[in-house]
């Protein structure tokens, strides 16, 4: 099954937590990213947002998420080692290569998100990779790939196409107006493809 993926920024939506309240009671995966915060004031936010989605995946603090009990991290490459592999039960890598996804795997990360693939905000004025790119990425491994970046109901179809295991979206579930809404028109255009 292809599955969609929520990257968060609070900062995109007006009400954080019924916004991942809504991403739960949908069965949207959360990756709490917020790269801006500190590590206490994460740890902080990770916190409320367990009581909300218990099944939510930490980014990039690795002792954020060993100190309160998370088994699921999301890493940049240069965080990874072969530890995490030991100490988490899902461990995804940020890869913006096909080799950097066979490093990750070889490393241990259980999935991969590689990126951008699209024009985003996030990355603005950064070339975007494209599809080929996810195609080579998916190929190069044995492990769950998802697209990210600049990803949308009207190109996830593309994504789906490549093989990826599913698409990561972020400004669409934080701007969106109804999260149950914003998912079907996803899922009816990757019926459409």
């Amino acid at each position: 099954m292809f599955n969609i993926v929520c990257v968060t920024h609070r900062k995109l939506c007006k009400n954080f937590f019924k916004r991942v309240g809504e991403l739960y009671e949908n069965n949207v995966p959360v990756i709490l990213r917020e790269k801006d915060l500190s590590e206490s004031e994460y740890e902080e936010l990770a916190k409320k947002v367990i009581e909300i989605c218990p099944n939510v995946i930490l980014h990039s603090y690795i002792n954020v998420a060993k100190k309160i009990g998370v088994k699921r991290i999301h890493l940049p490459l240069r965080l990874m080692n072969e530890k995490a592999e030991k100490e988490f039960e899902t461990v995804g890598v940020s890869v913006h290569s096909a080799d950097e996804a066979v490093l990750a795997e070889k490393m241990g990360a259980t999935y991969v998100t590689a990126g951008h693939i699209f024009a985003t905000d996030c990355k603005k004025g950064l070339e975007p990779r494209g599809i080929e790119f996810l195609k080579n990425a998916v190929s190069s491994v044995d492990i769950d790939v998802y697209g990210i970046g600049g990803i949308s109901p009207e190109n996830i179809g593309k994504i789906q196409n490549t093989g990826a295991k599913g698409g990561c979206i972020m400004s669409g579930f934080m701007k969106c107006d109804n999260v149950k809404k914003y998912l079907d028109e996803t899922y009816k255009n990757l019926l459409k493809k």
